[in-house]
Order: structure tokens, then sequence, then C-alpha cells
């Protein structure tokens, strides 16, 4: 996996503090292409009179640019914004907050990732259902591989959080639970970002049966119905804001 050697530079570039900075998309998902752009994501923290007074400032930050041939697309949230999504059962902020490419880390981000064990739920399922939903109907439209891959990875990711508790994003590691198909498909996503799907006959019915085996996931989950980790957040939130 090729990412620039400049990307640690960009969050010292930023006009607030980051707690943390990492990438996702297709990079976290397993099959960036040689065109793809890099999508960081992270929290940044405002100061305390940002957040008291009459004029406050941005609770989320959304930056695009290219360097050296490369887009960017940079996007943080505020440090309690960030904490009220990964109480709301989000799976995008979890995926961020535990994505294995750091590209910038702090302590509060380690107790961020410490406390999110405390904020998986059953109730997660219904974030990939949906995301698979949206992500196979544009299929339908467009034809194209992304949203294919998409679907199936957001399937198989639930399906695995549902069943381990563990958050693995990455389609390469969760073959598994998808059809043999699978690693072509990557393997064609990896060669162009925008290219024509293959026709392949059982895919509507590889996606019903992932969507069937995930929502059985999440009724008969092990995960606890709500997160646990209200206290400790707002706890953390206010000891960075003050201090």
């Amino acid at each position: 996996m090729n990412l620039p050697a400049w990307l640690p530079e960009i969050p010292g570039e930023q006009p607030y503090p980051l707690v943390f900075a990492t990438v996702s998309g297709a990079h976290l998902y397993g099959f960036p292409s040689a065109d793809s752009d890099v999508d960081l994501r992270g929290v940044h923290v405002l100061a305390a009179r940002e957040v008291v007074g009459l004029v406050t400032g941005p609770e989320t930050l959304d930056a695009t640019w290219t360097r050296d041939g490369v887009e960017v697309d940079l996007v943080t949230h505020d440090l309690a914004k960030f904490c009220r999504l990964l109480l709301s059962r989000n799976g995008y902020v979890l995926e961020q907050l535990l994505s294995p490419l750091v590209v910038a880390s702090s302590p509060v981000h380690e107790e961020l990732v410490a406390l999110a064990p405390a904020c998986l739920t059953r109730h997660h399922a219904h974030h990939y259902l949906g995301f698979a939903r949206t992500q196979w109907r544009l299929f339908g439209k467009t034809g194209e591989l992304k949203p294919l891959l998409y679907t199936f990875r957001v399937l198989a990711t639930g399906i695995h959080l549902m069943r381990s508790g563990e958050l693995r994003a990455d389609l390469t590691q969760l073959y598994e639970y998808g059809p043999a198909y699978l690693p072509e498909l990557v393997a064609a996503k990896r060669e162009a970002e925008h290219g024509a799907a293959p026709v392949i006959a059982s895919a509507a019915a590889d996606v019903a049966r992932m969507t069937a085996e995930l929502e059985r996931a999440g009724d008969g989950s092990a995960l606890p119905g709500t997160a646990s980790a209200h206290a400790a957040l707002h706890d953390l939130v206010v000891r960075i804001r003050l201090g």
C-alpha cells in the first residue's frame, strides 16, 4: 500500500490541534487503486472560549486539495461531537478511531481507543445494513465496481463485528464471509478506481444472503444493547476542554 510520505506533515498544518488523524476509505478497506484519493479522518479540539461564548468554533472541518498529484480529503470533528457520534452506533467514526493506518496520534487518541469497546452495541448492525443498502442502490444505478465492493465490505464488517465484537474494516481479511469471487473483484478495483463491475449472475443473491446473515448476527449478538462509555467520554471531553 503506497501512501504519500508527506502525510504526517498534514496534522501540523491544521488550524486546530488534532487528537488524531487516520487513513480511511479504500486504503483502510483493502482495495485502493493507483488513482485513489487519500481520505484522512480525525478529531480536532476547540478552545474553551470557542465553545462557551457567543461565537463558537467549527464542529466539523472539511477540506480537499491536491498535492503531488494526490487528492487529499480531510474531515475532522471537534472532540465533543466525535464523542457524541461514538455513542450513536456510528460505524464510520469507530472505523476512523480504530484504523491501523495512523498518521498522527496522542495520549487522548489512546484513551479514545481504550474506550471504543464500551461504545460497541448490537445496534451497530443497523449502521452496516443501512450503508449496504445505500451502496447496493448506487451499484444498481452506476454498475461500477466500487459500490459493489463497498456493499460486500460493509456487510462482511458488520457480520464479523456482531459475531466477534471486533471491528475489522479490511475486506481482504474478511473473505470468509463473502462469495469466492471477492479476491478477483478486489484485484480489479486496485487497477481502476471507477471501472465497471463484471457481470456476476449471483451478485444479488450473494448480497441478499449476507444481508440476512448480518440481520441474524445482530439479533443474536452478545454485544450489549447500549453503550457504557458515556460518563467516561464526558469526563474526557471536560478534562481536555478545560486543560
